[in-house]
C-alpha cells in the first residue's frame, strides 16, 4: 500500500525538528532567544523589567522553579493577581544566561509572546542601536 503523502516535503523532518541557523562566513547568526538575551544585557533597567515581566507572563509555577535551575523561583509571588512588580533586587539576581533559557522556553510554549517583546524593543531607540551593533560584530554583510 502506497502512502499518498510520500511526495510531500517535510522541513521539520529534514532538520531534526529544529530550525537551522543562518550563517555568514562560517559564523552563526543570532536566533530570537540570543537576540532577546543581547537586548536584556544592554538594556536600561526599566526595559529589562518590562522584558522580564513579558517573558514571565505565560510561565506557570512549576516551570518558574525549573527554568535555569530555579533562578526564577524567587519570583513565585508574581503569580498572584495583586503581586508587586519586579524589584531591582529581583532584577539583579537574573543574568542574561537565565534570560536566554527563559526565552527558549517561552519560544516553545508561547511564541506569540516574542511578538510583544519585538514591540518593546522597537519602542526603545537605544536598544535598537545596541542590538544592531552586537549583530553587526557577528555577521558579515555582503557588499
Amino acid at each position: 500500500m502506497t502512502d499518498e503523502f510520500d511526495h510531500v516535503f517535510d522541513p521539520v523532518a529534514t532538520t531534526g525538528g529544529r530550525r537551522r541557523r543562518v550563517t555568514a562566513e562560517g559564523k552563526s547568526a543570532y536566533d530570537i532567544p540570543e537576540l532577546v538575551c543581547a537586548v536584556y544585557e544592554t538594556a536600561p533597567v526599566p526595559l529589562r523589567t518590562k522584558l522580564l515581566e513579558c517573558l514571565l507572563r505565560p510561565v506557570g509555577p512549576l516551570a518558574l522553579v525549573a527554568i535555569a535551575a530555579g533562578a526564577f523561583g524567587h519570583l513565585l509571588y508574581r503569580l498572584r493577581r495583586d503581586a508587586m512588580p519586579i524589584s531591582l533586587d529581583d532584577l539583579a539576581r537574573i543574568t542574561p544566561g537565565h534570560v536566554l533559557e527563559l526565552t527558549r522556553y517561552v519560544e516553545q510554549c508561547s511564541p506569540h509572546v516574542l511578538l510583544r517583546i519585538g514591540s518593546l524593543i522597537a519602542a526603545s531607540d537605544q536598544v535598537q542601536f545596541s542590538v544592531f551593533q552586537s549583530t553587526r560584530r557577528n555577521v558579515r554583510w555582503p557588499g
